[in-house]
């Protein structure tokens, strides 16, 4: 398996807001909650196929202009909940870079299973023809 990619400190950028949720006094006074924001389309770190997919994971979380936004506000503190938007932001690059899922070759039976599945169905049919009455034929 390939390390996973790194970011390069330079291309992310960081705000903090204040948190919703619990924190006491502290709620309306700190900024503890972090918005994690990294430039996906002008990216030097990331390869195009890469890129591509992080786009396509990252769903409502990118902007019109290829930024992505990771808002982390789970814990009471700013430094964990900066931890926690470069772990998630980690985790989401991981998951892009692994290759996709081979896809499925459609193919066709092959004779002998098209002649022993009509055999069944005669078989079938003869089995469920006996099963009327001795007068209906």
């Amino acid at each position: 398996m390939t390390k996973p990619q790194e970011i390069p400190e330079e291309e992310l950028r960081e705000t903090f807001i204040r948190a919703s949720g619990p924190g006491g006094q502290n709620v309306n006074k700190l900024s503890t909650a972090v918005e994690l924001r990294f430039d996906v389309r002008a990216s030097p770190s990331l390869s195009e196929r890469v890129r591509e997919r992080l786009i396509a994971l990252a769903g409502s979380r990118m902007t019109l202009e290829g930024v992505l936004i990771i808002r982390a506000d789970r814990f009471r503190t700013q430094d964990r909940n900066r931890q926690d938007a470069r772990e998630r932001l980690q985790a989401l690059v991981a998951e892009a870079a692994k290759p996709p899922p081979p896809v499925r070759r459609p193919t066709k039976p092959s004779r002998g299973a098209k002649e022993r599945r009509l055999t069944g169905k005669a078989v079938r049919s003869g089995i469920k023809k006996m099963r009327g009455r001795p007068g209906d034929e």
